[in-house]
């Protein structure tokens, strides 16, 4: 039983705990294979962005590759036998798997007091109870509701919080597990009660008290990530700081999780049981900016000496990188930086920009990139992948996407 580890050696057990070092179906991926990632992973969270396609999408793909969205669509949204994922606050907005249901209702609870929510919302719930309870009524009456179909505003709406009071008390009725989402309507949800989308089984489940639940989200994520540091392993479903170092002194002094000590670390970490350590990954992959192997930007920076930061937001001329910048995972390393879009009315994956790290990809990586862009465009329904770099690396990526046609 080792409580040092290398550098190298953390990176391994992280790659191999977020499913990096599991071979890919040789046959058609098929709904065990999501189901398996998905409990692993145990969120994956969601994004209206849509320059490439839905961020939750994105994970399954870089682990799986080319799989049926529709399969994913059935886990999260189905009313039949094959839903195993809800929507609910676990990494910001995200999908996770049935299971941990009973662990997030103390959360639901606190969200109900006001806690844990944004102020608005907190506001809001205190002094709009009569919105709350005609808009759960009517929820109660005509089944799976949108915002936009309770709405009784005329004017347009504006900026985020610019909320209609049915779309606020929705969202606080979400929030506190009252409704839950029972599918969408394009991007748009769709809020029923729980009782009419989850199994009598799930909801007659006994339900834990806070402390327990936040041990077990906390043992989760430590299996999810590997070895991670607290705040690493308080990230993963955004606990509060304060419950999270009280459950994890818990589960270290019940032998549930060990301290260790990673090189170069400037804090403990933690493991889960006696981890396996691959000799080797071999793994190439394009990652979600919301993939939860790189969410945590200053673990990233540990992990892989990769400094990341989405610029969306930031204006163009500002840009170090590109508008929507996926990290390209060769073998063990964050080995490149590759801004790409979806243009579909022009049906092409389109490459604006590739940036190599301090290490050159080499042949073989710019071989394993090709063929991933050509496997993501297949994904997405688009017919080439074009590349709009004038960089050298741009030429290097055309040479090597000839070579796979």
């Amino acid at each position: 039983m080792t409580d040092n580890f290398s550098l190298k050696e953390a990176r391994r057990l992280a790659l191999a705990a977020q499913g990096f070092a599991n071979r890919r179906p040789r046959a058609q991926v098929q709904r065990k294979h999501l189901q398996q990632l998905i409990e692993r992973l145990g969120v994956l969270q969601i994004d209206s962005v849509n320059a490439l396609v839905r961020s939750h999408y994105l994970p399954l793909f870089s682990r799986l590759g080319n799989y049926s969205q529709a399969l994913l669509d059935e886990a999260a949204w189905s009313a039949g036998r094959h839903r195993r994922m809800f929507e609910y606050w676990g990494h910001e907005a995200s999908l996770l798997p049935l299971e941990l249901y009973p662990l997030m209702r103390w959360r639901m609870r606190r969200a109900a007091d006001g806690q844990g929510i944004y102020k608005q919302l907190a506001q809001f719930g205190v002094e709009q109870r009569a919105v709350i309870e005609r808009v759960l009524q009517a929820v109660r009456e005509q089944g799976a509701l949108g915002a936009g179909s309770l709405s009784t505003r005329s004017e347009r709406a504006g900026p985020w919080w610019d909320w209609s009071a049915e779309k606020h008390a929705l969202e606080w009725l979400f929030a506190a597990g009252e409704v839950t989402v029972a599918g969408r309507r394009g991007f748009e949800r769709l809020y029923d009660l729980p009782e009419r989308v989850f199994p009598d089984v799930l909801l007659g489940a006994p339900e834990p008290g806070a402390e327990e639940a936040q041990r077990g989200l906390l043992l989760h994520a430590a299996v999810a990530l590997g070895v991670a540091t607290e705040a690493d392993l308080r990230d993963y479903f955004r606990l509060d700081a304060a419950d999270s170092k009280a459950r994890l002194a818990e589960l270290v002094e019940s032998g549930e999780l060990r301290q260790v000590q990673v090189k170069g670390w400037s804090q403990a970490a933690y493991v889960a049981g006696e981890p396996v350590i691959p000799r080797k990954v071999r793994a190439s992959a394009l990652l979600s900016p919301f993939d939860s192997l790189v969410w945590e930007r200053a673990r990233t920076e540990r992990l892989f000496d990769f400094r990341y930061r989405l610029e969306i937001y930031t204006p163009q001329h500002k840009r170090v990188y590109g508008y929507y910048v996926l990290p390209f995972l060769f073998d063990e390393r964050l080995a490149a930086r590759i801004d790409l879009r979806a243009e579909r009315a022009q049906g092409r994956l389109a490459v604006h920009a590739v940036h190599e790290e301090e290490r050159p990809l080499g042949e073989s990586g710019y071989a394993s990139l090709a063929e991933q862009l050509r496997e993501m465009a297949d994904w997405l329904g688009l017919e080439n992948v074009h590349v709009g770099c004038r960089k050298p690396e741009g030429a290097r990526l055309k040479a090597s996407l000839a070579q796979t046609l």
